[in-house]
Formats: C-alpha cells, sequence, structure tokens
C-alpha cells in the first residue's frame, strides 16, 4: 500500500531501530520464554499437527480498488467470490456521503458504511489507519475504528509514539497490527525492528506485507519465521526481484516468492488469521481480474473450495 509520502520523522525512525535491529532477537526470545512460546493467533489443528488452512480468512485490502469508491470498492471484493475485506481510512466513502475522506465522516457517516459492508454479506475485521504525529490523530482513527467494529488494525506508528499507541489499542479494544513497506520509507522494514516495536507493547501484533520484503533483500519465509508468535495478518503480493525498491507487484504467482513454502510456514506456526490480497499496481480497467486470479491461485495451491 502507497499512503500520503512520509516526512523527515520516518528516515530518523529507520536510523534509530538500526540499533533495535541489534538487540531485538535477544529481546524475543526472552519474551517467548516468559510466554511460553505461545502464538498470537493459533489455529485448529489437523491429525498431522499442522493448521488447516479452511480456517484462514482470505479477503481483499479495498486499497486494491483504489480508483473506485468506497461502494464500488465492496462491488468488486465481492465479484471475486471474497468475505472478509480491510478498509483504509483515507479511501473516498462514496457520492452517498459527498465523497468524503473516510476518516473525516461522522458517526452517520461510519454507520452507513457498516451498512453498506453488511448488506453485500462482507466481514470487515481490520482497517489500515494513516495515523499520524500526533496522540490527537490517533484518538480520532481509533474512534472510527471502534465504531466500524473491526478486530484490529493494520498501521506503521511513529517510533516515538509507541507507547501512546499501545495504550490506545488497549483503551479501545482492538490490536494493532504492525505493516512493513520496504527499507528507507519504513521503520518497520526489517523483521527485527517489528520485534523491537513488539517488545513491552502488549497490544500490538504483526501484518507482514510478504510482498514488501524482498524490495529490502528479505525471504519472506525468514521473514515469518523471526516473527512467529506474534502474526495475525499477511498482505498478500508477489514481486519480480529482489533488492530493488522501485518494482510494483505482480500478480501473486508469477514472481520471485514461493508461496508454498509461505504457506507450509504458516501451518507450521498453526497461522490463524486473515490473509489480505493487495495490489500496488493499478491495472486498467481495474484489478479485479487480477484479484479473482489470486484467490483462483490460493485455492489450487491449498487445496481449496471458494468459501462464497
Amino acid at each position: 500500500m502507497k499512503y500520503p509520502k512520509k516526512p523527515f520523522w520516518i528516515r530518523v525512525a529507520v536510523c534509530f531501530l538500526t540499533f533495535w535491529i541489534l538487540v531485538g532477537t535477544n529481546g524475543f526470545a526472552q519474551q517467548k520464554k516468559k510466554t511460553g512460546g505461545k502464538a498470537a493467533g493459533r489455529s485448529k489443528t489437523t491429525a498431522n499437527g499442522s493448521a488447516d488452512p479452511k480456517n484462514w480468512k482470505l479477503g481483499v485490502a479495498l486499497y486494491t480498488f483504489n480508483q473506485f469508491t468506497f461502494p464500488e470498492q465492496l462491488a468488486k471484493a465481492d465479484s471475486a467470490g471474497l468475505k472478509f475485506v480491510e478498509g483504509y481510512t483515507f479511501g473516498k466513502a462514496g457520492a452517498a456521503l459527498k465523497d468524503s475522506l473516510i476518516m473525516n465522516l461522522s458517526s452517520a457517516g461510519i454507520e452507513k458504511l457498516r451498512q453498506q459492508v453488511s448488506d453485500r454479506g462482507l466481514l470487515m475485521e481490520s482497517v489500515y489507519l494513516v495515523g499520524g504525529k500526533t496522540v490527537d490523530k490517533w484518538v480520532r482513527e481509533f474512534e472510527l475504528a471502534k465504531k466500524l467494529n473491526v478486530k484490529y488494525v493494520t498501521a506503521e506508528p511513529p517510533v516515538d509514539l509507541w507507547d501512546s499507541v499501545d495504550s490506545l489499542a488497549g483503551a479501545y479494544g482492538v490490536k494493532v497490527a504492525l505493516h512493513n513497506h520496504w527499507k528507507g520509507t519504513s521503520a518497520y522494514w526489517h523483521p527485527d525492528s517489528v520485534l523491537a516495536a513488539l517488545k513491552n507493547h502488549p497490544n500490538f501484533r504483526v501484518c507482514a506485507d510478504i510482498g514488501h520484503w524482498p524490495k529490502s533483500g528479505i525471504d519472506p519465509v525468514e521473514g515469518l519465521k523471526k516473527l512467529e508468535g506474534h502474526l495475525i495478518a499477511l498482505h498478500l503480493k508477489d514481486i519480480a526481484a529482489y533488492n530493488d525498491p522501485k518494482l510494483k507487484d505482480v500478480p501473486v504467482g508469477t514472481g520471485v516468492i514461493n508461496f508454498s513454502d509461505v504457506f507450509k510456514e504458516l501451518k507450521r506456526q498453526n497461522f490463524n488469521g486473515h490473509i489480505i490480497i493487495e495490489r500496488d499496481t493499478q491495472d486498467k480497467p481495474s484489478n479485479l481480474p487480477v484479484v479473482i486470479q489470486t484467490v483462483r491461485y490460493y485455492n489450487d495451491q491449498l487445496g481449496l473450495t471458494p468459501v462464497r
């Protein structure tokens, strides 16, 4: 996902986290020891002890259809045969709500969005928060998330607001799934940076964007292994090559990511969360054909039948 360009503090944050990368893994080991190595989202297991992919919640990030308004995005998600959608707060709400940004809607406007989701037979259990540099901006977006009745928010909170955002998550009863972009743009580009953020923040979890990791030279399977016990969601996308941050995503299964190994690792971890298809590339007239293709690929890889 691309979102409003981040200011100078991101570069400062990345420098700050270079130190934490050196100590984060050790901190994680100590934390895992204290918690007995329990995972954030264990699923029911099959006879051989691995997680059953039928319990995974396949959905789509509405940002994938960011050329369209909220009602149009829901229609496309529905057309792809998906049940779960992830919203984002800087999208347009639609003509009925004067094309306002979702983050600026009143309580009545937010309720109308919820009704639109329900009318489609969809579930929105997560929303991407753009947040901001002040606590007040995060409070406003947590209020929105609470009104949308989501289970978690996907976000990249500033390093200096970790404690505040974690406290807000506890107060509002939702988890923060830390999301990663690539090196130079995100404080969370490296799994060790994410581990540093997780330490002493009980309301933080992880939404791993496996399509962004290769841009920083990180093997997605190795990234998932590092974050074992904290994963509650993935953003599912593919990329054509490693170590090229200028690249945009390609259809899942056509790039360098070994999805057979990714799914095998998730099973090993007894993952039980959301797998959210997302595209930054904007095909014309829309990304719907590629999303449908991705759903088929996902089901074929895991031996599943469509849920809707």
